[in-house]
């Protein structure tokens, strides 16, 4: 297929949206903080979803008020010793992680569709990403292009590297309801404002679909698992 044929830049969200790791993340993070901060901040009380990993971190220390909170080397310290233990911690298995209701058949039904090029738009630090994918058994190559956590702590800046990304396939960088993110938290939904993408969002994660679709997503499910609405809303 020539750049010019494909139509569709899908960009997906991975935690909550493709799959659960069951907490595998944030026990990882947990245990980094602890490791190179000495603290984890308030790490109880803080909600994950819909932020990008160095943000998390950022949020953390800053409301510890750490002396190194704004100490980049520090940030980049805790992400890379986050993605040694959840190496570790997705080897052991706790619990597996699970591919979300629907997403297998929606994946191989947008492979299938000419036009549709599949990338990633997730806070995870890429290698976090690849750990992820691969432990819950989703083909890492469907994906060919992406955005992630290691590119910038904010989630707003990810939509416009992922397009550009894009444009060596698609022969132009893609803008408007060209793009389609498809994600289960009202930062997925806004993100792509900035280069008019389209929202559509899934009730997967901890969101309700009155909280999406006060976000303004374009299309709220419950899940994925009705393929032909999904794709519908994606391609009209």
């Amino acid at each position: 297929m020539t750049g010019n044929q494909y139509k569709k830049l899908v960009l997906f969200d991975i935690d909550g949206t493709l799959l659960s790791s069951h907490g595998a993340g944030r026990r990882s993070i947990t245990q980094a903080l602890l490791d190179e901060m000495g603290t984890t901040g308030p790490i109880d009380t803080m909600r994950f979803d819909g932020k990008t990993d160095p943000q998390i971190v950022i949020e953390l220390m800053s409301v510890a008020d750490h002396p190194r909170k704004d100490d980049a080397e520090a940030i980049q310290a805790v992400c890379d010793r986050y993605v040694e233990l959840l190496e570790q911690e997705l080897l052991e298995r706790h619990k597996p992680v699970e591919v979300l209701p629907g997403v297998i058949d929606l994946l191989e039904s947008l492979s299938r569709e000419r036009g549709v090029l599949l990338g990633l738009l997730t806070g995870n630090i890429a290698r976090g990403a690849d750990l992820k994918l691969a432990a819950s058994g989703l083909d890492r190559a469907l994906f060919r292009v992406g955005a992630f956590g290691s590119d910038g702590a904010d989630r707003s800046l990810l939509p416009a590297i992922a397009t550009e990304r894009a444009e060596p396939v698609m022969n132009r960088i893609p803008s408007g309801d060209e793009v389609v993110i498809i994600g289960d938290t009202p930062a997925d939904v806004t993100c792509g404002a900035g280069i008019g993408a389209r929202p559509v969002a899934v009730a997967t994660g901890g969101y309700t679909r009155d909280d999406l679709q006060a976000a303004g997503a374009y299309r709220v499910f419950d899940d994925l698992v009705d393929t032909p609405s999904v794709v519908e809303a994606i391609l009209e």
